[in-house]
């Protein structure tokens, strides 16, 4: 008789601008499996890409098309990670954990396929759903499973502008980690670990928190990436060959596109900001949605 597997299922879910998406933006996804398998306790099932909404204002931010497309392409030999335009497609910018509701609540209103089915739902059984699809206790349905968990991929920069209540709401941060939890990446100059410690929300739910160390150093960004477009440097194995050729073919990156929402302000600040301005724009937010 095979023996059941009784790790925890869970999708990892990576928001950001993906401009352009990079190889160490798939490199984080399978350095987080490849940890998250390693405690014993979970199974990652899926991989799913969000890009950012045009919304977000971002200095530089080519139109959400482009990045979905390149996305789209690197992601074609991937038998796990996949694309999601639910976000991108908006014309407002969505909150990141608007976002991982989203994707928590698809989990759970749908019984097909063995990532999307029903906590402690046999094949064949389902959960009663209501109109809006929340759950309706079926008590035919055994709960001998734990629900498939969405978790936060991310890397250090964005885990420590947690700390500026410009860019995020106090209660949101609080909600991503007891709720969700994080697989955040280390990166060169940051330290994950002493900003975890610093931070009381962080510290509470630090269990929830999964820091990845990366021994196989890089620096790669897309802010160098736009940069090396703009001035005629190569930027071959740093994006994957389909999405650089799709730059190569649409002219993504120039002068001209880094300039595009220089009027405007970034979204959360505008949102969140008691006085924002065009100069309040904070260091941080150059690596934030980056991933």
């Amino acid at each position: 008789m095979e023996k059941s597997d009784e790790r925890v299922k869970v999708v990892l879910l990576a928001t950001g601008s993906f401009n352009p998406i990079t190889v160490m933006h798939l490199r984080l996804f399978e350095m987080a499996r490849d940890y998250l398998h390693g405690t014993g306790k979970y199974k990652v099932v899926k991989g799913i890409i969000s890009p950012v909404s045009d919304g977000y204002k971002k200095k530089g931010l080519v139109e959400g098309s482009h990045r979905l497309a390149m996305a789209q392409l690197a992601t074609e030999t991937s038998d796990w990670i996949e694309v999601d335009p639910w976000e991108c497609t908006k014309k407002e910018w969505t909150e990141t954990v608007l976002v991982l509701r989203h994707y928590q609540q698809q989990l759970k209103c749908t019984d097909n396929g063995e990532i999307q089915k029903k906590a402690g739902c046999r094949k064949g059984q389902k959960r009663k759903r209501n109109d809006v699809c929340q759950d309706i206790p079926d008590y035919n349905c055994p709960e001998s499973e734990v629900p498939t968990q969405v978790k936060f991929l991310c890397g250090a920069d964005l885990l420590e502008s947690f700390g500026d209540w410009n860019l995020w709401k106090p209660e949101h941060v609080e909600e991503i980690v007891s709720s969700f939890g994080l697989v955040c990446e280390s990166r060169k100059g940051s330290d994950a670990h002493k900003f975890v410690y610093k931070s009381d929300v962080l510290w509470k739910h630090r269990n929830n928190i999964y820091l990845v160390e990366e021994w196989i150093t890089h620096d790669i960004s897309a802010t160098k990436i736009r940069r090396a477009l703009r001035r005629g440097m190569s930027v071959q194995y740093l994006v994957p060959d389909p999405v650089l050729d799709y730059i190569k073919k649409h002219d993504l990156y120039n002068e001209e596109s880094e300039k595009k929402n220089s009027v405007f302000i970034l979204e959360p600040l505008l949102k969140y900001s008691k006085n924002p301005s065009s100069n309040d724009r904070p260091i941080a937010t150059s690596s934030l949605l980056e991933f």
